[in-house]
């Protein structure tokens, strides 16, 4: 039998003083709540009513039963109103983690307003390239930048980048500029060591898929150091747009390969489940997916 319905008929026919009224009530039928009341005095082995044709009233311990049966039922309800009050007004420490160059750009500048629109939130924020295990290091969310179609992860799309091929006018004066993706393999490239398909560049061109086995004189685990290297003259290149448009659009980096594009990259909010998600990390995910709504890295 479940105890708190044991309890709410308790406290119906005790307040009620009537079966009848107390079923009513509750909505089920007077004998299943004469029937609960019944049980609940076998299994604690003491009676809790008087009963006569004419009258209904507590015992002793009925009356010390009741008593304590409220206040549980009041522990409750003010459980309840606690969790309810945070699904409009999130509150806790909110831990979140996202890759180092994406946090520094384009996500440190949305803390503060995040923090004055839910002054209940505490953030820590962990920057790292590394994929974390997000459930075993207790994060709450993560920021993703890859192709999570077959991920298990819940995960909610922010925005998309493309990855552009580049290089610094030097180097290119220095070593010609690639006309097709095999013309990447006679260059030297500079490499993030966290790519999954490590030096096996990807391209969709006019002819189709191209794939092309880079010869890496450099891995980086660190996107900021792989755009430094390539800006100095070290060599070519393959970085998101939201990284490198600012030396694009400047020329300090020179796009390669027009005709041929690199697949395309997610952003991604993960976390662990969509069951009871907390107002804390509902309330991040319906920030993000707002700042982010008019972001186009990929055009």
């Amino acid at each position: 039998m479940n105890k708190l319905r044991e309890i709410e008929c308790f406290i119906a026919v005790a307040e009620l003083g009537s079966f009848v009224k107390a079923a009513d009530a509750l909505g089920i039928s007077k004998a299943a709540v004469s029937r609960t009341v019944l049980e609940l005095e076998a299994r604690l082995g003491s009676r809790l009513m008087q009963r006569t044709t004419r009258r209904l009233s507590l015992t002793e311990a009925g009356t010390l039963y009741l008593e304590r049966c409220k206040q549980i039922v009041a522990a409750l309800e003010e459980a309840d109103d606690l969790l309810l009050a945070g699904a409009s007004n999130p509150s806790g420490l909110l831990r979140i983690n996202a890759p180092h160059t994406f946090g520094v750009l384009h996500l440190a500048p949305l803390w503060p307003m995040f923090l004055e629109r839910y002054p209940g939130v505490a953030l820590d924020i962990t920057l790292s390239d590394r994929i974390v295990d997000i459930i075993d290091e207790g994060f709450d969310m993560a920021i993703r930048i890859a192709r999570l179609s077959d991920s298990t992860l819940v995960h909610r799309k922010l925005a998309s980048t493309n990855l552009q091929v580049c290089a610094s006018p030097a180097y290119l004066e220095k070593y010609g500029t690639p006309a097709h993706p095999h013309e990447l393999a006679q260059h030297q490239a500079i490499s993030y060591s966290y790519n999954v398909s490590k030096d096996g560049w990807q391209f969709n061109g006019p002819e189709g898929p191209v794939s092309v086995k880079m010869h890496s004189r450099m891995h980086v685990n660190n996107g900021d150091s792989c755009v430094a290297a390539a800006l100095g003259g070290a060599g070519i290149t393959r970085q998101p747009t939201f990284m490198i448009d600012q030396y694009l659009r400047s020329g300090q980096l020179v796009p390669l390969l027009s005709g041929y594009t690199s697949p395309e990259l997610g952003i991604y909010a993960v976390y662990p489940s969509r069951a009871h998600l907390p107002p804390k990390v509902r309330a991040m995910l319906d920030f993000l997916s707002e700042a982010f709504k008019q972001v186009h890295w990929n055009d």
